[in-house]
């Protein structure tokens, strides 16, 4: 069944502007200048060396979204009171829509100072380590806009796009999302999955349902196709939407492998959990059914093998990673 032409806007679409990005980093940073107090000197940032990582604008539901994550390096260089150039580098593990946006962490700043130590040259470096950052992250916080003014217009929107990105509440669903799989990853570095003493494990079946408005051809997109995967998971994600193919989700926090696919209409999987609660080599079978109306879709997760026990932890599991990993980038939904 098509969408009607009211709702086309609910759909998802995508820019990759990577390039372009690069381009802009190295272009609005190297003008940055800062004065210390007292003749302390002057610093500015002399050249971009590296941008790693992805830029991509999404339109959904009219509203326009910034999805970045990177890591910047560059050049700063400067001058101190006593004459002597002074040279250093600079590197920001992360630059991204969470940070810059979201508010959900500090930005991290490593340094380094190639110029020998003398009391002028540390008094120049104290100036830049005291006042390029708040003017790095006024730049920073001009890019998300940038992005949208460049290339909005290359995706169909019909009212004004939203700056801010991700919906207040889908930032707040993001951040526990993403937290609890970096808190996930971190203990499952730090502890063994629970062995299988028993293979005849007594298991049970999860369901969990929610609507959603947008097509169904486009929740199944976002389900299988890698290059979308992480706009509603903010993880790395692999995955060959094929029968026999495996994925993984969630950085590795899930994974399994494609039983069947009908686009629109159904998703067979294995999946497993990479958790210390999960038994080691156990996996389950996740069904994902669509059911699309005239405005919305009607998803159902079913996954059935989940051990006794957990049925409440994976209930939970999967409201806040799939479910509330839709809310966060617009796709409004009810449980």
């Amino acid at each position: 069944m098509a969408m009607p032409s009211s709702t086309a806007n609910w759909h998802w679409k995508n820019k990759n502007v990577t390039p372009w990005a690069k381009e802009w980093f190295e272009r609005e940073l190297v003008t940055i200048t800062v004065k210390g107090d007292r003749d302390a000197g002057v610093v500015s940032v002399s050249s971009v060396t590296d941008v790693e990582g992805d830029v991509e604008l999404g339109q959904r539901k009219s509203k326009l979204i910034t999805i970045y994550d990177t890591k910047i390096s560059l050049k700063w260089t400067g001058t101190a009171s006593d004459g002597t150039e002074v040279h250093g580098s600079l590197t920001i593990p992360e630059v991204s829509h969470e940070v810059t946006l979201d508010g959900l962490s500090d930005y991290t700043y490593n340094w380094t100072l190639s110029t020998t130590s003398s009391p002028a040259v540390d008094a120049l470096f104290k100036v830049a380590k005291s006042h390029l950052p708040a003017a790095l992250e006024s730049k920073f916080a001009e890019f998300p806009k940038a992005i949208i003014d460049i290339h909005g217009k290359d995706l169909t929107v019909s009212a004004e796009p939203s700056r801010s990105a991700t919906p207040a509440q889908g930032a707040s669903s993001t951040s526990s999302t993403s937290n609890a799989f970096k808190a996930s990853t971190v203990a499952m570095g730090n502890s063994r999955p629970m062995e299988r003493k028993d293979v005849n494990l007594n298991t049970t079946n999860v369901t969990v349902e929610a609507n959603f408005q947008a097509s169904a051809d486009d929740l199944y997109s976002l389900l299988t196709d890698e290059r979308r995967i992480p706009a509603w998971t903010r993880a790395p994600a692999k995955s060959i939407p094929e029968p026999g193919a495996e994925y993984s989700l969630f950085g590795g926090g899930v994974s399994g492998v494609y039983v069947s696919l009908t686009p629109s209409k159904e998703i067979v999987q294995t999946w497993g959990l990479k958790s210390p609660t999960w038994p080691a080599g156990h996996t389950g079978t996740l069904t994902t059914t669509f059911e699309q109306s005239t405005d919305s879709t009607k998803v159902t997760f079913s996954l059935n093998g989940v051990p006794v026990g957990m049925q409440d932890e994976i209930k939970r599991n999967i409201e806040g990673y799939y479910i509330h990993g839709f809310k966060s980038i617009g796709l409004g939904s009810e449980l």
